[in-house]
């Protein structure tokens, strides 16, 4: 696992908290509305149904009611921008869990309902700097909630494009969150100075060995949109798809990011 950087970006804790209970809704009000017919559409995830993924939601933010349930760690071992790197430890394990969840649970709405009162209940009175004992390791509420603007921003994604003109909007500060903190983790998997990754309106960051630009335009660039950035962390799209279908601008000899991603797997 990288190191995580020395100083992490701040998140507003409380604009954090309504973009996961803004998010969730936004999937609630969608999903609910779902024809039998379309929650059995096959999706990205291999295995995995709409019904499956939507299931999966509710589980990404239930994990924060349950967690905030369990008796509270002595003190915080995962910081946040090691939590992309520790997910894939327990891919089969979710998989599993998740369609164990769509199975027990038929009534989608009922799932969502409860799903949603339990998290609201739950962050209306927990401080952002209570310790969740999460299963990646013991994390900050603040911080965990962060993780799981990352959970909801690419399963929204994952759902409009297994459903035929679905459209679920992305709430801004989630989606802001999500690429924030996955463009810091390239940084702290490749640190260094010599390329400047663009995430127009949300983030920049230097990462990858090299001479370190100072002024002017730098010598290796990368530019992409939030939605495309977060496909290629997750890897929802190769870094050479999104070159040739120019989602990716990508100039100067070490601005090809192909051997850095996905980030999480």
């Amino acid at each position: 696992m990288p190191p995580a950087k020395k100083r992490t970006r701040a998140y507003d804790p409380v604009r954090t908290r309504a973009a996961v209970l803004a998010q969730f809704g936004n999937v609630r009000e969608a999903v609910v509305g779902l024809t039998p017919e379309q929650l059995g559409l096959p999706t990205r995830l291999a295995g995995w149904t709409v019904r499956d993924l939507a299931a999966h939601v509710t589980m990404a933010v239930e994990t924060v009611s349950r967690n905030l349930d369990r008796e509270e760690p002595p003190k915080a071992e995962l910081a946040l921008l090691d939590w992309p790197f520790a997910t894939a430890a327990r891919a089969a394990g979710i998989s599993d869990d998740t369609l164990d969840l769509a199975a027990a649970h038929p009534d989608l709405n009922a799932l969502y309902a409860r799903t949603g009162e339990r998290i609201a209940e739950a962050l209306a009175a927990a401080p952002g700097d209570r310790i969740l004992a999460a299963r990646t390791g013991a994390i900050t509420l603040a911080d965990y909630l962060v993780t799981r603007t990352v959970e909801l921003a690419v399963h929204t994604d994952d759902l409009n494009a297994a459903v035929p003109g679905l459209d679920i909007p992305h709430d801004r500060q989630a989606l802001a969150a999500a690429t924030r903190v996955l463009a810091d983790a390239l940084a702290v998997k490749a640190p260094g100075g010599a390329t400047e990754v663009r995430i127009p309106p949300y983030a920049v960051v230097q990462c990858i060995e090299g001479p370190r630009h100072t002024r002017g335009t730098p010598p290796n660039v990368v530019e992409t949109d939030p939605l495309t950035w977060i496909r290629l962390a997750t890897g929802r799209v190769t870094w050479q798809t999104a070159v040739e279908s120019a989602k990716v601008g990508a100039s100067g000899e070490r601005a090809d990011l192909a051997a850095l991603l996905p980030l999480m797997s």
